[in-house]
């Protein structure tokens, strides 16, 4: 294997970021339009995310299920909101074997429709509820441009679906979700992010509300990182989930959704990564440190198996390069994958009783008498690299983070130096489509800042919100 050459990011973002996924085996292009392979490194990420958000639903309660890929095109029409959104991105069985089908069914784009039919059946007294549902799968939407993790037509998620027997229990568990997953970005991928509601123009086809958690990239073009969506009664009401309340009447359920995708890689990538490749978060990183043994003496390899060991007993995540490769590709291997921290174990050092360590995040080189506490140092040099990331991908979103008080304004931010754009709305669909022709701006969610000054960006005519705006993957 030969060392990949990474374009700059600040020269071609996009061929940057396709660099960097190739680079640190992520994915590959497959024989498939649209369709990507997810490799051992992009998986090994995937999974990690997957086992703490996992934790985390069913600490709150939640149970995963599995519902059928395939939807009956009765089904989907049932609630048109739903079919609305999501027609141009579906796409249809018509055949099973050599017979044709005598309805046709869709490939799920996302579960509502099954989850439905499903509480339909089995929901009849608030004593069986509430059910808290969530499944872990792929969907398919026919995205017309692809790029890999951010918007293939296959794509891996989590999506949860919930049956409330009232709005206020529903709507709490709609915050609730939105919360987990600001969290799980802030404090698990260091990325900081910022949540509020969608405007009714793009929020989740057949919702009453949804929230969202938005995250700013490297480039300044924003990330939908996850959405939680209030159905209140639409859905049930479609799919006549009915249910006996503690008075003995009957009443229509409460339901939510929310989900969150392999996009999240994207976002990783995109945020912390720079020209040598990948950088992980230690929090999120399947590999937190690579020990490499510099010459093959008994003493070498003897104290690598030792701080190998001693790391993985106390949950520290390390492994040792024993590959036939020189140390320099090996030190370049371990930084386009963005392995945290890198522990050299050398002859050389040896002599002098020493050990290095190397961080990922600022490459600074940090040298250890042999003897420390092992998991002392690497869990504090974790944490400050965990940190350190936080604080910078902060600091440049606060960098991208400006005020606009009339489109040219907006549209000079746009084409200078873009990013998230704060700015005044009258709550008019004419004018966010008519801010929508800047660029493809669109509005990333609405605030609960005060309003800057009372005045729409667009019409000039009273405001109602404080919205960000934004360029959008």
């Amino acid at each position: 294997m030969e060392n990949k050459k990474i374009t700059s990011r600040d020269v071609d973002f996009a061929k940057w970021y396709t660099d960097v996924v190739m680079a640190a085996s992520l994915a590959s292009y497959t024989s498939v339009k649209g369709c990507i392979a997810i490799e051992p490194n992009g998986y090994a990420i995937w999974e990690k995310m997957v086992s703490i958000l996992d934790q985390k639903f069913k600490e709150l309660g939640h149970t995963n299920v599995q519902m059928p890929l395939l939807i009956p095109e009765n089904l989907l029409r049932k609630e048109g909101e739903l079919v609305e959104g999501f027609a141009p991105e579906v796409a249809w069985v018509t055949e099973g074997g050599s017979n044709k089908l005598e309805e046709r069914h869709c490939i799920r784009p996302t579960s509502e429709t099954m989850f439905s039919d499903y509480f339909q059946k089995h929901v009849k007294s608030y004593k069986d509820l509430p059910l808290l549902y969530n499944q872990w799968c792929n969907v398919l939407r026919w995205e017309k441009e692809t790029r890999p993790f951010l918007r293939s037509r296959e794509f891996l998620w989590q999506e949860g679906h919930t049956v409330r027997a009232t709005s206020d229990e529903a709507e709490k568990e709609v915050y609730d979700m939105m919360d987990v997953y600001k969290w799980f970005h802030h404090e698990i991928l260091a990325i900081p992010s910022i949540t509020g509601k969608k405007t009714e123009k793009e929020k989740f086809a057949g919702a009453e509300y949804t929230l969202t958690n938005e995250a700013l990239m490297y480039n300044g073009v924003s990330l939908q990182a996850g959405t939680s969506h209030y159905f209140g009664q639409k859905f049930s009401r479609a799919y006549d989930i009915k249910f006996q309340n503690k008075e003995n009447k009957e009443e229509y359920a409460y339901q939510t959704s929310w989900g969150t995708t392999t996009r999240m890689i994207g976002g990783l990538i995109m945020v912390h990564g720079d020209d040598k490749g990948l950088v992980l978060p230690p929090r999120i990183a399947p590999r937190q440190v690579v020990i490499i043994p510099i010459g093959k003496t008994d003493k070498v390899m003897e104290l690598a198996s030792k701080f190998n060991k001693e790391l993985n007993d106390n949950n520290i995540v390390s492994y040792i390069d024993k590959s036939e490769k020189t140390p320099g590709f090996k030190f370049a291997e371990a930084e386009v994958n963005g392995i945290p921290l890198r522990l050299e174990v050398g002859e050389r050092d040896l002599e002098k009783d020493n050990i290095t360590f190397t961080r990922r995040d600022t490459s600074e080189k940090i040298i250890e008498n042999v003897n420390i506490n092992i998991v002392e140092v690497t869990r504090l040099l974790l944490d400050k690299i965990q940190n350190n990331l936080y604080e910078k991908a902060l600091k440049r979103r606060e960098e991208l983070t400006f005020e606009a008080h009339n489109l040219d304004e907006m549209k000079e931010i746009l084409e200078n130096h873009p990013g998230f754009i704060k700015a005044d709305w009258c709550g008019s669909e004419e004018c966010e489509v008519k801010i929508k022709e800047l660029k493809g701006c669109k509005s990333r969610c609405i605030t609960e800042d005060k309003l800057i000054d009372g005045k729409c960006v667009c019409c000039g005519n009273d405001a109602k919100h404080n919205v960000i705006w934004g360029l959008q993957y």
